[in-house]
């Protein structure tokens, strides 16, 4: 695999090893017919651990909670009713608490993952992408007008369009019902450990990249196919996957 694109599954475990794992094989072997790709937003396309981090603390803060980053660090989930059980926040409390957290993020202007712009740019033209993200509608529409992006994802599945949160593969098979694809035919690209485990659930082959939320350990623990250190690396990814499988078929 390319540089950046980290095989879990060498046989010593090292980096870099020319030993593909097994779901990375099957990957490959489904390459061919790759013809979605799903995004998370926050984190992965988004920039968003400072804004997050500011939003969170303020939020707890306002209501008498005294989490410090590193609480926020131990407890984080994309799915921050997860962190409001971690905090001992009554559901009674949980509306308030969202409203909070929304007036203090506002502050905030998080720009885009480096090399964002371009690769989604990149892969549009190949492949539909959709976005499948725990934000809420109005706070994602806001940010992708605001970024230019909002006519790139053929669909958009946020908090609001699924029974349930991730890690629950309710969302992405939503995206998948409106864009009436199989889920062999997409790959979902992510940067937690709900992402990969919400992608498993779902049929749909993941591939974590690290970003700035701390995640880095629950993801290559959730074996996705492969690990990228970077976003700007996904195209180079998706193309070698696709050579390497038609060699293999020589």
């Amino acid at each position: 695999m390319q540089p950046g694109a980290k095989n879990l599954a060498g046989r010593n475990g090292a980096v870099g090893s020319p030993h593909l794992c097994y779901h990375s094989r099957l990957a490959m072997a489904a390459s061919s017919s790759l013809r979605a790709v799903l995004f998370d937003w926050d984190g992965t396309l988004l920039d968003s651990y400072h804004a997050d981090t500011h939003a969170f603390l303020g939020m707890f803060h306002a209501l008498g909670i005294p989490w410090t980053v590193k609480d926020l660090e131990r407890h984080y989930s994309p799915d921050w009713h997860r962190m409001y059980r971690a905090a001992s926040l009554p559901k009674s409390r949980w509306a308030e608490a969202d409203r909070l957290w929304s007036r203090f993020y506002r502050r905030q202007r998080p720009e885009l993952m480096p090399g964002a712009r371009r690769v989604v740019g990149q892969l549009a033209r190949r492949y539909t992408l959709g976005l499948v993200t725990s934000g809420n509608r109005r706070r994602v529409s806001r940010q992708l007008r605001h970024f230019g992006l909002s006519k790139l994802f053929a669909a958009r599945v946020c908090c609001e369009d699924a029974p349930r949160r991730k890690p629950h593969p309710a969302p992405l098979k939503v995206a998948l019902e409106r864009l009436r694809l199989e889920p062999e035919a997409c790959v979902y690209v992510g940067d937690s450990p709900e992402d990969m485990e919400m992608a498993r659930r779902a049929g749909v082959r993941a591939i974590a990249v690290l970003g700035n939320f701390p995640t880095h350990n629950g993801l290559r623990a959730a074996r996705p196919a492969a690990v990228l250190d970077s976003l700007a690396r996904l195209p180079r990814l998706l193309k070698t996957w696709a050579c390497s499988f038609r060699a293999e078929l020589r």
